[in-house]
């Protein structure tokens, strides 16, 4: 039997000329590929391609915002179980069990870290949010007294523009309630194993909480990790402790603790609320808000070392504001890498600051807000994730 003949070049054209519209489609909303790809089978069949996905991420590059969790402050307790999605999009279901309360603790490369409690046991989970994959991790050889963590895909090479499945670490930052010290440590999906924990050296002075010892009526001071969210840059990651006085950095090539200096004037003036970022030229960032103005400092991690002030914004000017009887009214809560994106949060809301265009958008309602989770994923159809969406759209 003879095979049929080709299409006639006219309709590879067409392919082509849809191809193209296609890849211009925003992924900040992704309903939009969704809506497209049931218009019809050939476009169903094109949207749904391997290649044709490659090529959306490429074309787009960083990936997109989709949704966010969040952390509060020790003494607020947790937030409710909540993936709030910021597009059109159901929100994510949550990975809460009744067996079980979780806290999240970092969005990073297609995942999400979660510490679980199953009553006196803990452990970590690594959650894919878009494809349901989850990943048990058990806690660290570290007494934890307060903590932060964060995950990343360990892939060599990738661009991470598609992280799901592969090669993940993740690395657990916290002051040891036992020792009074900061340890760090690296978990690896490849061994399964922990690295030894390293310790920041005693003679650093990056005090903030006071404690008193009342036998000896002499005070000293506790290095506290703050439960916010890490910035990374290479195989560094940097935390802040001790209400934002002192900046930790972590090489976990080296695994190796050290401390740099805050920009000045003291971070204090900022009330303790700064975030650290990855800018542009992939220099460290830092934000605060101080005087109803947002500040923007970046440090050049290589070379020669030193805080520049690169940019001051009004917030009175372009976002709703309600003065508060003390305080900035404002506090700087997170930031998406790749995406220039810096979360605010304020008496009005959660709102969101593109650092190069001034737009702001309103992405939360009103809440307690010290340390927002970016999740940032392509999600493009493919036949799954069709009839994924269809069960969440039913709920």
């Amino acid at each position: 039997m003879a095979s049929p003949p080709p299409p006639p070049p006219q309709v590879n054209l067409i392919d082509d000329v849809v191809a193209e519209i296609l890849l211009r489609l925003p992924p900040d909303e992704p309903e939009h590929l969704f809506r497209a790809s049931l218009v019809c089978k050939p476009w169903l069949r094109l949207i749904c391609d391997p290649a044709f996905r490659r090529r959306y991420r490429a074309f787009h590059g960083a990936p997109p915002l989709l949704g966010l969790l969040h952390r509060t402050q020790v003494c607020d307790g947790d937030p409710a179980a909540r993936f709030a999605s910021t597009t059109s999009m159901p929100d994510f279901p949550h990975p809460d069990s009744d067996d079980c309360s979780t806290r999240p603790l970092d969005c990073r490369h297609g995942r999400v870290l979660v510490r679980m409690f199953h009553g006196p046991a803990v452990d970590l989970l690594v959650w894919d949010p878009v494809n349901g994959d989850r990943h048990v991790v058990p806690n660290p050889d570290i007494n934890v007294l307060i903590y932060t963590a964060a995950v990343f895909c360990a892939a060599a090479g990738c661009d991470h523009l598609n992280c799901h499945g592969g090669p993940f670490r993740v690395v657990f930052l916290a002051t040891d309630d036992h020792e009074e010290v900061v340890k760090a440590s690296v978990y690896s999906s490849v061994t399964g194993a922990w690295s030894e924990p390293v310790s920041l050296d005693d003679s650093c002075e990056c005090y903030a909480q006071h404690k008193r010892d009342t036998s000896a009526k002499r005070g000293y001071y506790i290095p506290y990790v703050q439960p916010r969210r890490v910035a990374a840059i290479g195989d560094a990651v940097y935390f802040t402790i001790s209400r934002s006085t002192a900046i930790a950095k972590y090489d976990c090539g080296k695994n190796r603790l050290s401390v740099i200096d805050p920009p000045p004037p003291d971070t204090e003036v900022y009330g303790g609320f700064i975030t650290l970022m990855v800018m542009e030229d992939n220099s460290l960032g830092l934000a605060g808000v101080k005087d109803f103005s947002l500040h923007l400092w970046s440090r050049n991690v290589n070379g020669a070392a030193k805080w520049v002030q690169c940019m001051v914004i009004d917030l009175e000017k372009i976002m709703p504001m309600a003065k508060p009887l003390k305080g900035n009214g404002a506090n700087v809560v997170g930031f998406a890498e790749g995406l220039g994106v810096i979360f605010v949060s304020t008496t009005v809301g959660l709102f969101t600051i593109e650092l190069k265009s001034g737009l702001v958008k309103k992405v939360d309602a009103p809440g307690v807000y010290f340390s927002v989770l970016p999740y940032m994923s392509f999600y493009t159809p493919d036949r799954g994730r069709l009839l994924s969406l269809a069960r969440l759209t039913e709920h």
